[in-house]
């Protein structure tokens, strides 16, 4: 059976952004290996290619790449003189045309022209030089994915200011760690906010946080007006902050600071990552005018909340023309008759959206529910399924062409907040291949190296890149900023960026991720990945979840499977024969379990992703470091009493 499950039309050979820029850059649309090999061995020439392609506003220079050769990894830069402003370059466009869709979970859709969103961030912007905020300085939010928080983030950029946001589902100790490190100054929160049908209230939660945040000196609260948290800082409503006038925008370097993510903070404080403003706008033009074929007139949608990377990827596409939906709640919806999925395939359907982003949790939650979006809904406008945060299994592959549509780009993207974009992704001129990742990013010097460092293909190896790019961190925030960067990414490899994923590279050029490097298993001293183990256990109707790592035993280790079983089922003999054989089927016989246990809850991080290091910690009786960075870490305590005697 062929692996290829959709082709590109001749036209896209034409048409397309990528195959535009192939030809004005002297260069064939059917041959992306030596487009790729120009973007990475001549990156000034490339990453200036993409500058103007992408018609950025802003002064580039002179010079558009300096290289180092003692440390071209960490210490060449990209367009030194150059001066340019974010928000500038999200915001250009006709006022008249659409910006910002907002949807959430109750069925509210608004739509914000371009215009409409210019004069709330210029309004903003001005209430935060007021509040003494100059160029540098950080700005925190605790905010919902609705208008309110883009309005916050654009004006903190248009003055030249740091952003950095987390989810209100937070808990304060959280926020704490990761906006505390950074001395906010202003601090836009959301006192109450609506999740699967219920409505939080945390403005207690919020006069903590300030309290422990003594950096703040305003609070800025959007939603309605409710009783103001206890605290010293002056407190705001949204709307009273600013006055009208007209947008502008201090231009600042290419290297200036933009925003400050998080890394997930299970192994301790999380690290907090500095953007460069030049990095992120040429990242994100990159991949979605030529990766993703973004549009003036696209309307982008992905299910995020505003601490993760997805959500500041997802708003860059206001720089192609695109519209950007922001949806508040949760995808999918418990009623009296069951589960309820069909909220964010009616948000695209009413906003026609072009480009859908998900991830594999909620395809596979799909799949199991039987829902079938293409048959349910009008989908007509949609030409790419876009997913991340995991490995998306053969027969998800499968599933989303069978039951979304089958004449759309399936692109499987991986990447992380580490470079605030993707190694491996689409592209609307390759075909797309069951469980493969399309591409190597252009300009991404990708490759698998093996314990050797010589790299490999189609062998299991480590992810890397060997060439430096503009978004890399500048730096993480702190004391030894720079040395705990560098000791994160360049340890293994001095000036070759070590990831973290287990991969592989195939004779077409592209990739397979089998899971995170930290996860590994390595029984028996062979390291395997565990992406194949969660994909066969995504076939099973019994499995609505599980969990799958490493327990050292007598001086090797064995592979320990956690599942949490559907109502109505449990862990029978029978059942963990069937687990077993589709394992040595779908893998091989060195990834089958040793112990498979039933538990009541997988754990997660704030962002969604599961936690097999915090599950093997706990059930070798050490501490967990941050248990903050826990979504449900209470869940932990049955790990900790697995016993090896009463597994299947």
């Amino acid at each position: 059976m062929s692996s290829v499950l959709w082709a590109p039309a001749p036209a896209a050979f034409e048409s397309s952004n990528l195959a535009r820029f192939c030809r004005a850059n002297g260069f064939d649309p059917r041959d992306y290996e030596t487009l790729h090999r120009w973007s990475v061995s001549d990156p000034g020439a490339f990453w200036r290619a993409v500058w103007d392609f992408g018609r950025v506003i802003g002064d580039p220079g002179a010079i558009s790449f300096i290289r180092d050769d003692q440390a071209p990894m960490t210490q060449s830069r990209f367009f030194p003189d150059a001066s340019l402003n974010l928000a500038e370059n999200l915001l250009r466009g006709d006022d008249d045309r659409a910006a910002v869709i907002e949807a959430d979970e109750s069925g509210h859709f608004r739509t914000f022209t371009l215009g409409e969103l210019r004069r709330r961030v210029a309004r903003t912007a001005r209430g935060l030089r007021a509040a003494g905020v100059a160029k540098g300085d950080s700005v925190g939010g605790i905010l919902p994915n609705r208008v309110e928080g883009l309005v916050a983030l654009l004006a903190t950029l248009s003055i030249g200011a740091v952003w950095s946001s987390c989810s209100p589902d937070f808990g304060a100790a959280a926020i704490v760690d990761r906006l505390g490190q950074i001395g906010v100054k202003v601090l836009f929160a959301a006192p109450r906010y609506r999740y699967a049908g219920k409505q939080h209230d945390i403005s207690d939660r919020l006069a903590e946080i300030v309290v422990a945040m003594p950096t703040v000196t305003t609070l800025v609260l959007t939603g309605e007006p409710g009783a103001k948290p206890n605290c010293a800082a002056t407190c705001l409503a949204f709307d009273d902050l600013g006055s009208d006038g007209a947008p502008a925008f201090e231009r600042v370097p290419f290297d200036h600071p933009a925003y400050v993510l998080y890394t997930s903070g299970t192994m301790g404080a999380p690290k907090a990552i500095v953007h460069r403003t030049g990095g992120v706008l040429l990242q994100h033009l990159k991949e979605h005018l030529l990766h993703g074929d973004v549009r003036p007139g696209d309307a982008m949608s992905w299910y995020t909340n505003t601490a993760w990377m997805m959500y500041h990827w997802l708003i860059s596409g206001l720089a192609c023309g695109a519209a950007i939906v922001l949806y508040d709640g949760a995808p999918i919806l418990k009623t009296a008759d069951g589960l309820d999925p069909s909220p964010l395939w009616t948000m695209a359907e009413r906003a026609r959206v072009t480009h859908f982003g998900t991830s594999p949790k909620y395809l596979a939650t799909l799949a199991a529910e039987g829902y079938a979006p293409g048959r349910l809904h009008d989908l007509s406008s949609l030409r790419s399924l876009l997913s991340a945060g995991a490995p998306v299994s053969l027969s998800q592959f499968d599933w989303v062409y069978a039951q979304v549509k089958p004449d759309m780009i399936f692109a499987s993207i991986s990447g992380g907040t580490e470079i605030i974009g993707c190694f491996l992704l689409g592209s609307p001129i390759h075909a797309v291949r069951r469980g493969e990742l399309t591409v190597k990013g252009l300009g991404l010097a990708v490759a698998v190296m093996d314990e050797r460092n010589a790299q490999v293909i189609g062998r299991q190896g480590d992810l890397v890149c060997t060439e430096p790019f503009p978004s890399m961190p500048l730096t993480f925030w702190g004391k030894d900023g720079d040395a705990r960067y560098h000791a994160t990414y360049f340890a293994a490899r001095p000036e070759i960026w070590t990831h973290g994923d287990v991969a592989e590279m195939t004779a077409h050029g592209s990739g397979i991720i089998h899971g995170r490097l930290d996860t590994t298993l390595k029984p028996g001293g062979v390291r395997i990945g565990t992406a194949e183990i969660y994909a066969a256990c995504e076939t099973f109707a019994e499995i609505e979840d599980c969990l799958v790592f490493g327990a050292p035993v007598e001086g090797d280790e064995e592979i320990v499977l956690c599942v949490k079983l559907n109502d109505g089922f449990g862990l029978t003999p029978e059942l963990a024969a069937r687990i077993r054989r589709a394992i040595r089927e779908g893998a091989s016989p060195r990834h089958v379990p040793h112990r498979i246990h039933a538990v009541q809850a997988v754990p997660y991080t704030l962002n969604g992703k599961r936690v097999e290091g915090a599950a093997r910690t706990t059930l070798e009786g050490k501490p967990v470091k941050n248990m903050a960075s826990l979504a449900n870490p209470a869940c932990l305590e049955e790990y900790r009493a697995l016993d090896r005697s009463k597994a299947a």
